[in-house]
């Protein structure tokens, strides 16, 4: 849902969450982030309090559950210094513990009447004066409270209370007591779940969902997001139709004067290619033609690597011609290794993006769907994420190029999931045997907006890509098993090199 926002918003300093809020969040009201132990709630709420100091504005973090030295050491470890304009209140002071004279008296939070405690936050927010306040955690109030309606009550005081004041205000819950409450969801204004998941191999993965914002638009869905040193990011999730930039359509050439006649004539920018064919059969050698060929025109390539090493693609590439080391020293081509177990779909999308937001860049290979695959939970996910993207790229003009390798050498192959439907030009690539060595072929076996040669060529890689005449005296090539038609006699091959 997208709409504009129609009141003044506190941002919260998370780096794509006020994108997903379309703004922030809405000053005076209260806002409830719940989530597992584990998902970010106190990092992204430090960070909403910090972002808020930073603008002269008062905070105050009421702590049920952490005590103020964990607190701090958070801060640190993302970097961050709490300063004077943040206060930290316990509810229940730790270094009373150490008093003898208080030990006969003393009440733990899980102890204290509800009453007190509501008595001791009132007490904090009256005294700070604070515009900004984390309440961590719900679940400390909702043991107290012993029951679904004094709970409810008690929560509503709250809300009341704190819009009296002005204050905008996020509630933190860890879900450990009650998961199928929803006591503050519908006392709250906006609503922001936190998730995490794991995997059967790889890193943890995060994500969250806006599940409530009274009048106010937001994106839904969900959003991948990350916890690193310096904080939590979130990667809104890539919507192709919100995208648009102006750039021509013009053909662009491959710079293979024989593969440029199989394509019609070339490919049009802004579409996408799928390069398809089993491993080894030269479907990345490939990709860097399309990528160098968009350098040397003066644009700008940026080629995205799952399976292999970049230092190894730089030294296996410039006997072939392909000096990447000199395109990214002159800061032509961006290439970036990736890696499928740490990482989520939308951080990827996010990479591209940003690579795609430059006006230069007119060509982006990503190599290879297989291990863009491994970073999905599912296969429709995959068809899904991999279908904004390509819609994405397309819309602001940049030419895509996936390779995809089939499982097997020869014969009947599959592909691990089958995404033709989504290419605007499918090159299929072979390897076959004749003359007693293994070959390789190459056809244009779909290409939308204009003609293209229905003929397989082949083709073979030394010191650079080389194209020969069809192959008219086979059949069965894309098989993997030709033979000769009958009544035709066999000619001697072709010398390559």
């Amino acid at each position: 849902m997208a709409a504009s926002m129609s009141r003044s918003v506190d941002r919260t300093g998370v780096p794509g969450l006020d994108d997903v809020l379309l703004g922030g969040l809405a000053v005076g009201r209260v806002f409830l982030l719940e989530g597992s132990p584990g998902t970010g709630k106190t990092t992204m709420a430090m960070r909403f309090l910090l972002e808020g100091a930073e603008a002269g504005q008062r905070g105050l973090y009421i702590t049920l559950s952490e005590t103020e030295a964990e607190l701090h050491a958070t801060a640190e470890s993302h970097g961050w210094e709490m300063g004077d304009n943040v206060e930290i209140f316990e509810v229940v002071p730790p270094e009373s513990l150490f008093d003898a004279s208080q030990q006969q008296s003393l009440l733990y939070s899980s102890d204290l009447e509800l009453g007190e405690t509501t008595k001791l936050i009132f007490e904090a927010v009256e005294q700070s004066k604070a515009q900004r306040i984390v309440l961590d955690s719900l679940s400390e109030i909702r043991l107290l409270a012993q029951s679904s309606l004094r709970y409810r009550r008690q929560i509503l005081a709250m809300k009341h209370y704190f819009a009296r004041h002005g204050a905008t205000v996020l509630m933190l819950d860890d879900l450990t007591t009650d998961i199928h409450d929803k006591t503050v969801h519908s006392v709250a204004h906006g609503v922001i779940r936190l998730e995490e998941m794991t995997p059967d191999y790889g890193g943890e993965r995060r994500r969250l969902r806006v599940m409530k914002y009274r009048a106010q638009g937001f994106r839904g869905g969900y959003h991948d997001f990350v916890i690193r040193p310096g904080g939590a990011r979130v990667f809104p999730r890539l919507v192709a139709a919100e995208s648009r930039r102006s750039s021509s359509r013009g053909r662009i050439g491959t710079g293979l004067p024989a593969l440029d006649g199989l394509l019609g004539g070339g490919i049009e920018q802004g579409t996408s290619t799928l390069l398809v064919g089993p491993a080894g059969c030269g479907k990345s050698t490939l990709g860097w033609q399309f990528a160098a060929e968009a350098i040397r025109n003066g644009d700008k390539a940026a080629m995205f690597v799952f399976d292999e090493e970049l230092d190894l693609i730089v030294d296996r590439a410039k006997p072939l011609g392909f000096d990447f080391a000199a395109m990214r020293a002159t800061g032509r081509l961006q290439m970036t290794q990736l890696d499928a177990a740490e990482l989520s779909p939308g951080e990827f999308a996010h990479v591209v993006q940003s690579a795609a937001s430059d006006p230069s860049m007119k060509s982006v290979v990503i190599d290879s769907l297989n291990g863009y695959q491994a970073a999905m939970p599912e296969e429709r996910s995959l068809i899904l994420h991999m279908h904004e993207l390509v819609q994405y790229l397309n819309r602001t003009g940049v030419s895509t190029f996936v390779t995809v390798a089939q499982q097997g050498i020869v014969g009947d192959m599959k592909s691990p999931v089958d995404v033709t439907y989504l290419a605007d030009a499918v090159i299929l690539l072979r390897f076959f045997e004749a003359g007693g060595s293994v070959r390789r072929a190459l056809s244009v076996i779909k290409k939308r907006g204009g003609r293209h040669e229905d003929t397989i060529r082949e083709f073979w890689i030394d010191r650079g890509l080389h194209i020969g005449e069809p192959l008219v005296e086979f059949q069965g090539v894309l098989r993997g098993t030709p033979s000769y038609p009958e009544g035709r006699a066999p000619s001697r091959p072709a010398r390559r090199g």
